[in-house]
């Protein structure tokens, strides 16, 4: 398949919020309706501005059927290196397993390497046990323990 990948606009907020709610999880802390809440518009506008974060679009057939947000982040470890932090992924139901999230994913390495980044890494929700899988079979690690404090 013949896909595209570019930066999100104002006007792909709501076919995201879709994605991003489009699932067991995601349903239980996302809001998709019309009009899409302005919190997505403000939090979209923040990463907007920000040339340390890229929310990317995929399309095939002129329509989006994935996302992903990447975080480069530096820091003084690795003597002042970029990790490259990959958040909310999501291809449409009726795209999976056709290998389209591997290309995503392929795209997703590259652009961390444009960015020199030293490391790209990622956390998935631990009953997301086939996106582990899908990770795993990309070469991610499960090197270290994740631990979160929500604050909210």
């Amino acid at each position: 398949m013949d896909l595209s990948f570019r930066q999100a606009t104002s006007s792909d907020i709501s076919h995201i919020v879709e994605m991003l709610a489009d699932d067991e999880l995601g349903s239980q802390r996302e809001d998709f309706r019309s009009p899409i809440p302005v919190s997505y518009q403000n939090a979209f506008q923040a990463i907007d501005q920000d040339p340390n974060q890229e929310l990317i679009v995929v399309e095939y057939d002129d329509q989006i059927i994935g996302t992903l947000q990447l975080s480069f982040i530096q820091y003084l470890t690795y003597q002042g290196g970029i990790r490259a932090q990959i958040e909310a992924v999501r291809i449409r139901k009726n795209h999976r397993g056709q290998g389209l999230g591997e290309q995503f994913f392929k795209w997703a390495i590259q652009r961390a390497q444009e960015r020199n980044a030293h490391v790209l890494q990622l956390t998935t929700d631990k009953q997301r046990s086939g996106a582990i899988r899908f990770y795993e079979k990309l070469g991610f690690k499960a090197s270290h323990e994740g631990m979160k404090l929500h604050l909210k």
